[in-house]
């Protein structure tokens, strides 16, 4: 027997009442560039309103239309798709690479085609939802190692039945926190185990590295990092993702998954725009620079105002405030001039860490950065004299 509609509409009231009761309530605004600075999105090298990426796009989409009609496997994959794949592979230092619409279909599509009954997956505890939510969808046995703990991941690895297909499966830069992982450690450990290694590199692709190629890229080889994925979206200013590794991973991944045997190809338009990303990645290499200057600023102002500023060099500068009522007060005293940052609770992070994640970009200028931190200095004082999260 059915359940009347009266139930669902109860139950989703009730699932509503609670989060909003504890103060965790999502609300989508629709921003506008005019007067605001964002400090909260992954624009690292300030590409996505660079107008030769617009330009980029535009004609693609006149070349091959706004879309690209059908998946890669039917009709869909284009020449540009194709020479996009290329330049990726290239970038990271690897055979082969395969396009995606998102980063969380990737790390999706990846865990799916990788793991059956015979896999075991051990993720870093701080991983993000994509990969955690694609060992579950592909009912893999899991297993969670404390965050950054090689000698955890160890205990774990020899405890893992011999018969079992081992995955270790980490972020590079862990987006909330912005720590880096230890990529020759991982692969190490990995490695007297048996185990492939797969890295989600969505935040350091276009920042880190000597060519911009990320935490693992050219550093780091298909004998090392089996397995990686990155993001257009971030620093590259685009969208979409890409896995990259050997012929027979990219091979396989086209056979078995889903996520991108399924869907649609990327449009043709934003796949043109990210090779013209690429080309300004390889000669403008100051733009990475320039974010690394404001990087060393901000972390030396914010260390001298006493805020309590996670250990991080990349462009994510999470202030962990803890409670979740006092970074929604924080944030918004910031909003109300101009500065938009992330506001971040459970349970995108665990009870008790919430923060605020600022995000820096090289399209920042010296007076942006002067805004923020004498906003956070005043939010600062205030707290100091009992008047939290008032900004006269």
């Amino acid at each position: 027997m059915l359940a009347p509609r009266s139930d669902w509409t109860t139950w989703l009231a009730e699932r509503a009442g609670d989060r909003r009761a504890r103060g965790l309530w999502r609300t989508r605004r629709c921003h506008t560039s005019e007067g605001v600075l964002d400090f909260a999105g992954n624009d690292y090298l300030g590409l996505a309103r660079d107008p030769r990426l617009a330009e980029a796009q535009a004609a693609g989409a006149r070349r091959f239309g706004a879309g690209a009609r059908a998946s890669h496997l039917v009709s869909g994959h284009l020449e540009v798709h194709e020479a996009l794949e290329e330049r990726l592979a290239a970038l990271t230092g690897r055979p082969a690479a395969l396009l995606f619409s998102t980063g969380y279909m990737a790390n999706l599509g990846t865990l799916q085609a990788l793991c059956n009954g015979r896999t075991q997956v051990f993720q870093d505890r701080l991983n993000h939802a994509s990969l955690l939510d694609g060992a579950t969808l592909a009912g893999a046995r899991s297993r969670r190692f404390h965050h950054r703990d090689l000698e955890d991941l160890e205990r774990l690895l020899a405890r893992a039945p011999a018969e079992a297909l081992r995955l270790v499966v980490s972020d590079g830069v862990f987006s909330m926190d912005g720590d880096v992982a230890d990529i020759a450690g991982l692969a190490a450990t990995s490695e007297r185990h048996g185990a492939w290694l797969m890295i989600d590199d969505a935040h350091g692709l276009g920042v880190l590295g000597s060519h911009g190629d990320g935490c693992v890229g050219r550093a780091h080889g298909i004998d090392r990092v089996p397995v990686l994925v990155g993001t257009l979206g971030k620093a590259l200013g685009t969208g979409g993702a890409f896995v990259a590794g050997s012929r027979a991973l990219i091979a396989h991944m086209i056979q078995f998954a889903r996520p991108y045997v399924y869907t649609t190809a990327q449009p043709p338009g934003v796949a043109a725009a990210t090779l013209e990303a690429l080309d300004i990645l390889a000669v403008e290499p100051e733009r990475r620079t320039r974010l690394a200057s404001l990087i060393r600023r901000f972390r030396a102002e914010a260390a001298r105002l006493g805020l309590p500023l996670a250990d991080s060099d990349t462009p994510i500068q999470p202030l962990v405030l803890g409670d979740s009522e006092r970074v929604m007060r924080w944030a918004g005293r910031l909003s109300e001039r101009g500065l938009l940052v992330g506001a971040i609770r459970e349970p995108t992070v665990p009870r008790g860490q919430a923060r605020l994640r600022i995000t820096l970009s090289a399209a920042h200028t010296d007076a942006d950065l002067d805004a923020l931190l004498e906003a956070l200095a005043a939010l600062q004082a205030d707290v100091d004299g009992g008047r939290d999260g008032v900004i006269p």
